[in-house]
């Protein structure tokens, strides 16, 4: 097991720069999601990592060697890809210990190593099978198995369970964190799914635009994120985002978002007239007989939930309620924001205010 260090990373194809600068420190043994919209630099700078992609300027260490300029076999990483790429004319047991044969390692060794991460993965009654005899959970447990067996300092993950239906990437989602509690291996795991990096990380690494928008535990990212773009890309449904402008009087201090006064803690940066967005994350927001007046637009029971698309002074929002209300669209209720779970960011940086 290694650490992984990120220094000043950048990535160019000409005059398109699309990594800016990236720095990230990897703790050995540490499960580190990399999360964003699409074509954020998240799957750039894995294969950077992984040395499929070259760097154009800064440093990518793996334990105290700096491995810029080292091919992916010399790195000791291993990668499991979105699309397994297994041979299809190999069985199983062949596909977990391909690399290893050609790097000449010894059969019995190879055997022993594959029977290991079978019986880890669950894979002994299948090591004769061939991938088209699989269903696509297996198929990624077999891409899994043949990373384990090499033993690497390092696990990539490129989205591995993008191509799976909804249940079973829940399920294999908890295999793959249960899998790094067994190993204790250094993972660095791609996704575009915000749930999956909630589930899965020790520390996620929200990139934007190939910058780092804010790094930090999941529920550090949840409870308290640097700016507005962490704050409605984090959390499902989205965090509530109103712009709007400070205002003050003798009762303190509000934010005024179309007709709306809403409120907010007192605290440093909140002067009269500052444009800002106003946050508050949909389970936030309570059912009040004083509070701020909305008309249902849509009503939608999840079971456990009930998700309520609602309409202030021409805007939408999301309101999360555990108990079970007889909304219908066209209902005027009216809603209260819990105290102390109220967010500001400056409108102009997007940036966290106090």
């Amino acid at each position: 097991m290694a650490e992984v260090t990120i220094r000043d990373l950048r990535k160019a194809y000409g005059a398109l720069e699309v990594l800016h600068g990236v720095n990230v420190d990897i703790a050995d043994g540490q499960f580190v999601v990399l999360v964003g919209p699409s074509g954020c630099g998240k799957s750039t700078l894995l294969r950077m990592i992984a040395g499929l992609e070259g760097v154009s300027a800064g440093t990518i260490s793996i334990g105290p060697r700096v491995v810029n300029n080292l091919p992916p076999s010399d790195r000791d990483i291993a990668m499991v890809f979105q699309n397994y790429a297994l041979y299809p004319h190999k069985t199983v047991a062949a596909n977990m210990g391909f690399a290893l044969k050609m790097a000449r390692m010894d059969k019995a060794e190879i055997d022993s190593r594959v029977a290991r991460a079978a019986d880890i993965l669950g894979l002994k009654p299948y090591l004769a099978r061939y991938p088209r005899e699989l269903s696509g959970g297996q198929r990624q447990r077999v891409a899994m198995g043949r990373a384990i067996v090499r033993n690497p300092q390092v696990f990539l993950f490129d989205e591995p369970l993008s191509n799976l239906d909804a249940k079973l990437r829940v399920q294999m989602r908890a295999e793959i964190r249960e899998l790094h509690q067994r190993l204790a291996t250094t993972t660095v795991y791609v996704t575009h799914d915000q749930i999956e990096a909630m589930t899965m990380a020790d520390r996620i690494v929200v990139m934007r635009d190939g910058h780092i928008a804010q790094i930090g535990a999941p529920l550090e990212l949840y409870d308290r994120p640097a700016n507005a773009f962490v704050a409605g890309f984090i959390g499902s449904p989205a965090m509530n985002l109103l712009d709007g402008v400070v205002e003050r009087d003798g009762a303190g201090v509000a934010v005024r978002a179309g007709e709306n006064l809403l409120p907010v803690p007192d605290g440093p940066g909140l002067e009269a007239g500052r444009k800002v967005i106003y946050g508050i994350r949909p389970e936030d927001l309570a059912l009040a007989e004083d509070g701020i007046a909305a008309t249902v637009a849509v009503v939608e029971p999840t079971g456990s939930e009930t998700h309520v698309v609602l309409r202030i002074s021409g805007r939408d929002l999301v309101a999360v309620f555990r108990e079970r209300h007889a909304f219908h669209p066209g209902d005027v209720i009216h809603l209260a924001p819990q105290a102390g779970k109220v967010h500001v960011f400056d409108a102009a940086s997007g940036d966290r205010i106090g």
